[in-house]
């Protein structure tokens, strides 16, 4: 009978055991919190704080297994990043809506992700589609590809800038989350890109 109980509790992690280990998903969602929210103040910052820990104590997923490496430094540039650009795009839709109202052209984008893990696809896809201005349709995760509308898209030149955007949410994605083998085959698509380009 001892054993049986000791091997349900042994099953059963502690609150404490399960927060440490959920501490990515803990970061992510209360950055998620702030990024929405719009601002810093203390009042924004302590409560995304208590709806990132009780989401996941209360909603634990199951765990990812060595599927994910956390880069703290490339999780930084991956924020900083994310905050940039939702200031530089929400400056270029405000002055599409200014300047041409409904008349502004968009366009949906086929972009060919070398991510090939949920947690990067997804993380990829959030990214995107927290940016002003684009917003991720479908995800094709079998060939693992993203069908993106974004705007403003005047004509077809600019449509390889908006995937070279993407690509570049993916780079970062893979450089703060990805494990080292998903980190080579980053690299590996760099240089025949690169490659191709000359």
């Amino acid at each position: 009978m001892s054993s049986t109980d000791d091997t349900t509790t042994a099953a059963t992690p502690p609150a404490g055991n399960r927060l440490w280990g959920r501490w990515p998903v803990v970061l992510w969602l209360w950055l998620l919190w702030t990024v929405l929210w719009g601002s810093v103040s203390p009042v924004v910052l302590v409560c995304g704080a208590v709806v990132a820990l009780a989401v996941v104590l209360l909603f634990p997923l199951p765990p990812i297994g060595h599927r994910a490496s956390v880069h703290p430094l490339g999780l930084a540039v991956m924020a900083g990043h994310m905050l940039v650009d939702l200031v530089r795009s929400a400056l270029v839709v405000a002055r599409e809506a200014v300047l041409h109202g409904p008349r502004t052209r968009a366009a949906v984008v086929e972009v060919q992700l070398e991510a090939d893990t949920d947690l990067l696809i997804t993380a990829t896809s959030h990214l995107v589609t927290l940016t002003p201005g684009t917003l991720v349709l479908e995800i094709d995760r079998g060939r693992r590809r993203l069908y993106i509308h974004a705007l403003p898209v005047r004509d077809a030149s600019q449509a390889p800038v908006r995937r070279a955007e993407t690509l570049g949410n993916e780079r970062r994605v893979v450089r703060a989350l990805g494990t080292a083998g998903a980190r080579e085959r980053l690299l590996a698509r760099d240089e025949r890109t690169k490659g191709a380009g000359r």
